[in-house]
């Protein structure tokens, strides 16, 4: 099994392209990101068929980016709520 610290190379297909992607990142994770990408531009693509690749790529990053955001918030409030728990005593 190889360090977190070491660079990989791993090869994703993504809406029916390859990909070689080269990271510190376990393999399984960067096959899930993957998988995402692809999975949110195959949603998107069956929404809006007549988009070009270019412009369903940028669409599936706002998208992406935008649920990115939501969770980073919540995740924000939650552990300011945690924080705040802990000053008073409340758990």
């Amino acid at each position: 099994m190889s360090k977190r610290n070491e660079k990989q190379k791993i090869t994703v297909s993504i809406y029916g392209q390859q990909y070689t992607v080269v990271g510190e990142e376990p393999p399984a994770h960067v096959k899930e990101v993957a998988q995402t990408v692809d999975q949110k531009m195959r949603e998107i693509k069956k929404r809006n068929p007549y988009l070009d690749t270019t412009r369903l790529a940028v669409l599936t990053a706002v998208n992406i980016v935008d649920d990115y955001i939501k969770l980073k918030k919540e995740n924000e409030m939650l552990n300011e709520k945690v924080k705040q728990q802990r000053t008073t005593g409340d758990e």
